[in-house]
């Protein structure tokens, strides 16, 4: 049994830029608590918070990485730093909202930029998501014209990436599974000067 099937799963964002706050109202829409954490004093983003709503619990990293499904939404450089907060993600799911945009693929080891911060994470499980969408797009209401805003998924951990799929149904979007990191995930990942195939592509699915 999973953690999902036996208890409600914890929440956090890890950063509070443009894309964490996006992620944070999506939160909020619903109602559902999720904790906020930056490398900074969390006094310094709780008004910023509080203003999104009661849901968006402002906390230290050290407090924040507790949660079982943590959304990494700073920038790539800084998933190390992250990392180092616990040392050992076991259990855990990581979001991988960074976009490599700029990092040379030789620093990435020729690998995809969610690889290498899977890597980092050690004993976590790592899903490619909400990265593709622009932080205005990602920052809107899912359901559209009758639709709802898809988001693109991959991960080389199916059970992971149907968990995740879950959360997205809740907060209101429409998941698309993509398959493992060095596949579909391809699609949703930028390094060098190039950008996925499908990223800021904002697509409406009709069931």
């Amino acid at each position: 049994m999973s953690k999902s099937e036996n208890k409600i799963a914890s929440y956090a964002i890890i950063g509070f830029g443009n894309v964490g706050q996006a992620l944070a109202r999506a939160f909020a829409r619903k109602g559902l608590e999720v904790s906020v954490a930056t490398t900074r004093e969390p006094e310094s983003f709780a008004s910023a918070a509080a203003a999104i709503g009661p849901t968006i619990i402002p906390k230290k990293l050290a407090e924040a990485v507790k949660a079982d499904i943590i959304f990494l939404a700073v920038r790539f450089g800084s998933h190390p730093d992250v990392a180092k907060a616990l040392p050992s993600w076991q259990g855990k799911t990581i979001i991988d909202v960074t976009n490599a945009y700029g990092v040379p693929p030789e620093e990435l080891g020729g690998q995809p930029s969610s690889r290498v911060v899977a890597q980092a994470f050690t004993g976590g499980k790592l899903v490619k998501g909400f990265n593709h969408l622009a932080a205005a797009v990602l920052d809107q209401d899912p359901p559209v014209h009758g639709g709802k805003r898809v988001v693109f998924l991959a991960s080389d951990d199916d059970g992971a990436a149907t968990e995740i799929s879950a959360l997205a149904e809740n907060l209101g979007f429409s998941p698309i599974k993509l398959g493992g990191l060095s596949e579909g995930g391809l699609l949703v990942q930028a390094r060098g000067n190039s950008w996925g195939q499908l990223i800021f592509k904002d697509l409406i699915r009709f069931n």
